[in-house]
């Protein structure tokens, strides 16, 4: 039978990453067969195709690139790391998948949603996530919780204004994928989030 697959979005520094790892302990504590992965990345190949889109060395990419980078490392993905582990039954969890390029490409970036449809056809087609988790924060908010930019990353590097736009587009995805994507009020501690993240989950039967 084939597993499920959960995806993680939200705008830089919302806090993925510690909730993945919450998560992740919850799983084990209840003895879920599951992999943690990330996108881009989550394989050697879309790892370096990661390094080139994310480097702050590469500010002259333009906007097209930049999608296509993302979209040739999605498709390895899905192929390398996320279609043999549904295949194994497994619980898949992802930081990040294609809602990301809706927003990030699709909005911020005014490339539209039937560009980045276009270049992501198998990721929107086959294999959209079983239930997408949107942590919802500003982007004011989010960069205060981290502590400010990343001077190292080229697209926390892009400005407020461009984040801003991310998170008015991941609201907008909201609206247009109503049974999928779920908001999270994030906006408390790092333990009512994680409850927050469990209860969307078990109300969708993904996990026990």
């Amino acid at each position: 039978m084939r597993g499920k697959f959960i995806t993680l979005e939200g705008c830089e520094g919302v806090g993925k990453s510690r909730q993945i790892r919450e998560l992740a302990a919850y799983l084990t504590q209840k003895g879920v067969d599951f992999l943690l992965t990330r996108e881009p990345g989550g394989n050697p190949i879309s790892e370096q195709i990661r390094e080139v889109i994310l480097s702050g060395k590469n500010t002259a990419m333009c906007d097209e690139c930049e999608a296509l980078l993302y979209a040739a490392s999605r498709e390895q993905f899905l192929r390398e790391t996320v279609i043999p582990a549904l295949n194994e039954g497994k619980l898949v969890i992802s930081d990040r998948f294609v809602h990301s390029s809706f927003a990030y490409q699709g909005y911020a970036r005014g490339l539209g949603l039937d560009f980045i449809e276009a270049i992501n056809r198998t990721a929107v087609t086959e294999y959209m996530p079983d239930c997408t988790l949107f942590f919802n924060l500003s982007p004011t908010e989010a960069f205060k919780r981290k502590g400010g930019v990343d001077k190292g990353d080229r697209v926390e590097l892009a400005g407020m204004e461009f984040h801003e736009k991310v998170y008015a587009g991941y609201l907008a995805l909201l609206d247009r994928f109503p049974h999928q994507m779920v908001s999270i009020d994030c906006s408390g501690s790092v333990q009512n989030t994680a409850n927050n993240v469990v209860s969307a989950l078990k109300q969708r039967n993904l996990i026990p």
